[in-house]
């Protein structure tokens, strides 16, 4: 099971990252459009769509190895039980607020879909097809807290402490 949720945030960063290089060639080519003077209908709209694929589908990834912002003050004053309950309250309180970002988020393209949704852009997408890479993104975002919960109340949990604030210090 392990191995599985690992290739599933694994998976997930890299269509993320995919996604980032179309939107590099969605932006160069918007570039370029404008340099030699021709249009590519949609493209700044299909550039915020690859935009915030990227970022819903990076989100687990960046959990997974402890890139998220974290506010620690509180949880290293703690030692002992205190402290396991307390990452065990935020856990499942960022595991509920997941869920539910996750079910709104499939709920939304299910109704772009249902009352047929188009973008006001002039490329006129239905909606519901960029709207997939956040719900997606969100549900895996989800399961990767509920990991995080489960892992921690095992004991099991191993802190991914992200040497950005080393190097800052």
């Amino acid at each position: 099971m392990r191995r599985l949720l690992d290739a599933l945030y694994d998976g997930a960063a890299w269509l993320a990252a995919l996604f980032m290089v179309a939107l590099l060639i969605a932006v160069l080519l918007s570039i370029l459009g404008r340099q030699f003077h021709f249009n590519i209908a949609g493209i700044d709209a299909y550039a915020g769509y690859l935009m915030a694929a990227a970022g819903f589908l990076a989100l687990a990834h960046t959990l997974k190895r402890g890139e998220h912002i974290r506010v620690t003050l509180l949880i290293n004053a703690l030692r002992g039980g205190a402290r396991k309950g307390l990452e065990v309250w935020s856990l499942a309180m960022a595991a509920l607020l997941a869920l539910l970002f996750a079910f709104y988020s499939c709920r939304l393209v299910w109704q772009s879909h249902a009352f047929h949704d188009i973008s006001t852009s002039n490329d006129a997408t239905p909606l519901w097809i960029p709207q997939l890479a956040m719900a997606v993104g969100t549900v895996i975002f989800a399961i990767a807290f509920l990991d995080e919960l489960v892992l921690e109340l095992r004991g099991r949990r191993v802190q991914a402490a992200s040497g950005e604030a080393l190097r800052n210090e």
